[in-house]
């Protein structure tokens, strides 16, 4: 059978390695190169997949965790791993059980798909955009030319632009019948309301909560940082995926989430009995970074130059709140060109999980970034291209 693969990321290479095995195998791609996108992911490094077993990965999949059971099950992070060494990748596991090559080279990875296209003698067809895809009777026409007997959809989401991810996809399933879950950013930077001048000020072990109906939903342990807009980091993108289709939410940070309030509330005690005649601002020097205090005082409307000595137990209790929970004004999510996933894509309802083929029309398959499927950071998202790719791959 002749099958086009339209897209060459991570989803859509994988795909076309694993078809090419039995079938004539075309792999289109608008850009000038395999892999665009999977070259900047992981700063370069890419991020490939993640140490761990397939319940690892099922509970870091933010939506739809059951449609993904066949595919991780078929092509699993190990396997990816042993995949990839196996042809001659060397790899290694980072904190979090990341994993990136060793030569921290992105461009290693995508050597290694193109390796084995080319072994496959898959027909990789570059600059060239599918504009319109036609289904006659058995056969599907590309572009109102090119015959295939099937076609599988690998364009990705509408995230980074620049590196084609466009929303091809999108417009094609849509052709096709397919309904299309709203499109949001995932894994993204979050901006504030808050007037804060901070940009560049860098927080480490310290909690991101969200709170709707004074019920903690999420809560995110680790590292930040604030920017020019608001704040991003390790744990703001994993919150914002978790936030991403949610309204009437309240947003704290705590910033010693190590300490109760009682031994919080020793510590600070402890600073002021020895620094009894300075000012509540210097003093909490030895807590607190110093861009923060201003605002840390402001929240609990405590004068900066206030004495310590001063200080009542009303304040002292007002400003262990506030550093236990610093309220963020939620303004909206970064721009959806920046986000590192798309969150949101086509139902998963109308594919079919263990094929990855449309349950709408014959012949039409969709896999990746474009499905209504998306993960949380540490290599996830990308194995979620492989698995469905390697799966789609097996089964044409």
């Amino acid at each position: 059978m002749r099958i086009a693969i339209i897209g060459a990321g991570p989803a859509g290479m994988m795909c076309a390695i694993k078809a090419a095995e039995n079938h004539e195998v075309f792999l289109f791609e608008k850009n000038e190169k395999l892999g665009k996108k999977l070259f900047i992911t992981g700063k370069g490094r890419c991020n490939l997949t993640n140490y761990t077993d397939e319940n690892e990965v099922l509970k870091n999949v933010v939506g739809n965790k059951s449609f993904m059971y066949s595919s991780i099950y078929t092509f699993s992070p190990f396997m990816t791993y042993y995949y990839f060494e196996e042809e001659g990748l060397r790899l290694k596991v980072e904190r979090g059980n990341r994993v990136f090559p060793k030569s921290d080279k992105s461009s290693d990875v995508i050597k290694i798909y193109e390796k084995k296209l080319r072994e496959n003698n898959v027909n990789i067809k570059l600059n060239t955009e599918i504009k319109s895809i036609k289904k006659e009777g058995n056969f599907f026409i590309l572009n109102d030319k090119d015959k295939f007997d099937k076609v599988v959809i690998a364009t990705g989401g509408i995230s980074y632009k620049l590196t084609g991810s466009t929303g091809d996809g999108y417009k094609f399933a849509r052709n096709f019948g397919h309904k299309v879950i709203d499109l949001k950013p995932g894994l993204i930077g979050i901006n504030l309301l808050n007037n804060f001048e901070l940009a560049g000020l860098s927080l480490k072990n310290v909690e991101l909560k969200i709170m709707k109906n004074k019920k903690i939903i999420s809560s995110e342990f680790g590292e930040m940082i604030f920017t020019h807009k608001g704040i991003s980091g390790p744990i703001v993108l994993t919150t914002s995926s978790k936030i991403n289709r949610l309204s009437d939410f309240q947003m704290y940070l705590d910033l010693k989430p190590a300490l109760t309030y009682e031994k919080l509330d020793n510590r600070i005690l402890r600073d002021f009995n020895n620094n009894q005649n300075k000012n509540i601002e210097n003093v909490l020097k030895l807590l607190l970074p110093q861009d923060l205090i201003f605002y840390i005082l402001n929240y609990a409307n405590i004068r900066g130059d206030k004495k310590v000595n001063q200080i009542t137990k009303e304040e002292r209790d007002i400003l262990i709140k506030s550093i236990k929970n610093f309220k963020l004004l939620f303004d909206s999510l970064d721009d959806i060109n920046r986000a590192i996933i798309t969150s949101g894509g086509v139902s998963i309802d109308e594919i079919d999980p263990k094929t990855m083929e449309s349950k709408k029309v014959s012949g039409l398959y969709f896999i990746g970034e474009v499905l209504d499927v998306d993960a949380l950071t540490g290599g996830f998202n990308i194995q979620i291209a492989n698995s469905t790719g390697y799966n789609c791959g097996i089964n044409l």
